[in-house]
């Protein structure tokens, strides 16, 4: 039994959630996968999962496997990497994150860039509004949206973005420019499910939050929907400022009620902090982080 690709079979199926998707996942027959975990379990005398339905669940002894094999694996890793040459020049792969329409906006064009510069450097960019873990999905880098929570991981700020409210000059001139909150409840409204309720908005006010009750003459499911359907001059819409950086550049949609915005919403770049850093990764925070920071800080200044 090779141990090593035993543990790494294991870590794989555990992280797609069954053996039949860790099978898939590493383009590997179901019994073979089925064969290296039974061996494992035969090597190590214990049960290591609960077969019982079609979810894969660990046994007490196998989350304390599975957590010490990728453990073993990523030290693996960075004996490899280290063998290689990546800590004496900037080479390898490189796996980032990024929330889907930041990514394409502001992360793509960046890595774009990045890859001409750093040519031994390859990037996978995942762009997705789920929050990956970075160890366990083996990110190295991430781009996230929102307040960090405490963790081991290293935060570079590289920005703010907000909640803004827009229409576009059309609708402005046939129905008048709010000037307060409260004015948007004889507007028409396109509000977008994924930002907040589509019956309420939210503003900043003097004396705290104010709650404002909007009409949804259109409601849809994607920031792109809601901005494409202001810009045609079916209501006022609120998203994210970044969403709305081109439309506002070119006049095809005017941002109101800019003294009632809420306080900006941090922008982070995040990767582990482990002891030595690959040199690829940090070629990617150094060159990445300023670039992205002078991105946002153009889209916010619009």
């Amino acid at each position: 039994m090779d141990r090593f690709e035993s543990m790494m079979t294991l870590v794989a199926a555990v992280d797609a959630g069954s053996l039949s998707a860790g099978a898939r996942r590493l383009g590997m027959p179901l019994a073979t996968v089925s064969r290296k975990v039974s061996e494992l379990e035969q090597h190590l005398k214990t049960r290591l999962f609960n077969r019982s339905g079609r979810q894969l669940t660990l046994t007490d002894a196998g989350q304390s496997y599975v957590a010490s094999c990728k453990r073993i694996l990523d030290q693996l890793g960075e004996a490899e990497r280290a063998a290689t040459g990546e800590y004496s020049s900037p080479r390898g792969e490189l796996t980032i994150t990024a929330p889907l329409v930041f990514g394409r906006i502001h992360a793509l064009p960046v890595v774009a860039e990045f890859l001409q510069v750093y040519p031994e450097i390859d990037v996978r960019l995942v762009l997705s509004d789920r929050v990956a873990n970075l160890l366990e999905d083996h990110f190295d880098a991430a781009i996230r949206v929102g307040d960090l929570p405490d963790s081991s991981l290293v935060a570079t700020r590289i920005g703010g973005i907000h909640r803004v409210v827009c229409a576009s000059p059309a609708y402005l001139a046939a129905r008048g420019t709010p000037e307060e909150p409260q004015e948007l409840q004889r507007h028409d409204c396109v509000t977008f499910e994924g930002l907040s309720s589509p019956q309420t908005w939210i503003f900043r006010s003097a004396k705290g939050d104010l709650i404002v009750a909007v009409h949804s003459r259109l409601a849809v499911n994607t920031a792109e929907a809601a901005i494409d359907a202001a810009i045609g001059g079916l209501g006022i819409t609120r998203v994210l400022s970044y969403q709305i950086a081109g439309a506002e550049r070119t006049g095809a949609l005017v941002r109101v009620l800019r003294s009632f915005e809420s306080n900006a919403t941090p922008v982070n770049l995040v990767y582990s902090g482990q002891p030595l850093l690959p040199l690829k990764l940090r070629a990617f925070i150094d060159f990445a982080a300023p670039r992205l920071k002078a991105s946002l800080t153009g889209a916010s200044s619009v």
